[in-house]
Parts: C-alpha cells; structure tokens; sequence
C-alpha cells in the first residue's frame, strides 16, 4: 500500500524561522517581490519575527549566503529571490545557470527547502507581470511552496 503526502493549502501548525536571501540588483522588482513573499509568509501563519532577510548584491551572490545560512540550520526554509533580464550578452544565461545549479545543489546537500525564487526574464515587463499581473504574484507563489515543502520533509523525517 503507499502513502499520500499531500499538504497543499495547508498551513503550518506552529511558526517555523523562514530565511529570505533577495538580491538588491533589479531592485524595484525584487522589493516587491520580497514584499508579496512575506505577505503571504504572514498569511499562512509565519509570525514576523520568525522572518530574517538577507541582501545580497547580485542574484551570483545568492547561493554562497543560502548554503553558509543552511548550514547553520537555523531555519526551516530558504526562500531566494532575484530577478535576472536577459540584456544583449550571453551574461543572463552563466547567471541563471550558475544561480539554480548551486541553489538545487544547496537544496539536495542540506536536505533543507531551498526555494528558487529568481524571476528569469527576457524583459521588464515580464517581471512585472509576475508581480500581480496576468501571471499573478509570483511571491505569493514562493511563500506557498515553502510552507508546503517545509510540511512535506516534516512528515518525511518522522
């Protein structure tokens, strides 16, 4: 017989510490997609003071803080967010790999939720459409998925 684990929807049943690393780089789109991520964190349960913030540079930057925090193991999940635009180099495409490589690989190695939550983007107006347009909040969306995910390794670990 196997076992469904499904937590979609759900919310926690206790606060748990959530980790925000966000890039200053696009900075009109990632405080707001910061915003809409702690939002929603408040509207499923996080309390704020179990919401810390990181910020960082660049997204290049992301995964080097996202893998010393995880290693501290000081909180539940870690939520990365960015917004990387295509420009006329080649320069979006080592970004974009070199961002989701070491934050999957963080993930895998800690056992630890990483959320990818960097906007890839062939314009602005791409990334704003994910800020509550037609492709809806985006951070809301990655405030959802840590909840779930954060349930989801629970239930597996005991």
């Amino acid at each position: 017989m196997s076992t469904k684990i499904n937590f979609q929807g759900k919310v926690l049943s206790k606060s748990e510490k959530i980790l925000i690393v966000v890039s200053r780089f696009n900075s009109d789109i990632t405080e707001k997609l910061l915003k809409g991520t702690e939002k929603r964190l408040l509207e499923l349960g996080i309390h704020q003071a179990d919401i810390d913030v990181i910020i960082v540079p660049g997204a290049i930057e992301i995964p080097v803080v996202t893998s010393l925090m995880a290693s501290q193991n000081k909180h539940a999940a870690i939520i990365c967010l960015g917004a990387v635009i295509r420009g006329e180099t080649s320069h979006y495409d080592y970004v974009c790999g070199q961002v989701s490589d070491g934050c999957a690989r963080i993930s895998l190695e800690t056992k630890k939720p990483i959320v990818f939550g960097i906007l890839t983007t062939e314009n602005e107006a791409q990334a704003y459409e994910r800020l509550g347009g037609n492709h809806g909040h985006k951070g809301y969306e990655f405030a959802e998925t840590t909840i779930e995910m954060i349930q989801v390794i629970n239930a597996l670990r005991q």
